[in-house]
């Protein structure tokens, strides 16, 4: 298709994308939380790890696919166009999942966070002295934003690192498109 590209629309576009990367990730999120709930056992780890597998291969893929939908739709979008496509919906992703996982902790289920940490309670709280236990409090009251601010940074990084790879072979690259020109040119000149 014979589109302009436009700041806006590349914003747009990658909007969306981040929107369907984001639900996938949040999705996952709330399966394995409701499946830590029934417990634990060697079924739910292994259901767990499939399930990450599914989210790891599905949102490499995704990504593939929309950059590759990016490339196809708009004929001035090269490597690094896309690249930055890649990017921003890496953004708009990571955005969308820490604002999911912010709204998780704080108020779908806010008892999470005092939940995992009185665990590691039981299992740490005899080593620990009261400057321990008084930084585990403190802790406990940053924590929203610590997750929200590490899921960003991850996700981020994550998904730039994977637009970097990606981009690479999207749209796929000519290798001999200078030799044409270059033999035309010889073919001239010889004349």
């Amino acid at each position: 298709m014979d589109k302009n590209l436009s700041r806006g629309i590349l914003w747009n576009k990658a909007a969306a994308a981040g929107l369907a990367l984001g639900a996938v990730s949040s999705a996952y999120m709330f399966i394995t939380q409701y499946l830590s709930s029934l417990g634990t056992s060697l079924w739910i780890s292994g259901t767990n790890l499939i399930l990450w597998s599914i989210k790891l291969i599905g949102c490499v893929w995704l990504m593939m696919f929309f950059m590759k939908r990016f490339s196809a739709e708009f004929n001035e979008a090269d490597n690094s166009v896309t690249f930055r496509f890649g990017t921003a919906t890496a953004l708009c992703s990571a955005l969308i999942y820490a604002a999911v996982t912010l709204a998780n902790v704080l108020i779908i289920n806010p008892d999470l966070i005092s939940q995992q940490l009185d665990a590691a309670m039981k299992i740490y709280g005899s080593a620990l002295d009261s400057n321990s236990l008084a930084a585990m409090d403190t802790v406990e009251a940053i924590m929203p934003q610590v997750m929200f601010f590490s899921n960003l940074a991850y996700c981020f990084l994550y998904g730039t690192v994977l637009s970097a790879i990606l981009s690479r072979n999207i749209p796929p690259r000519d290798p001999f498109a200078g030799r044409q020109g270059n033999a035309t040119e010889r073919e001239n000149s010889a004349e």
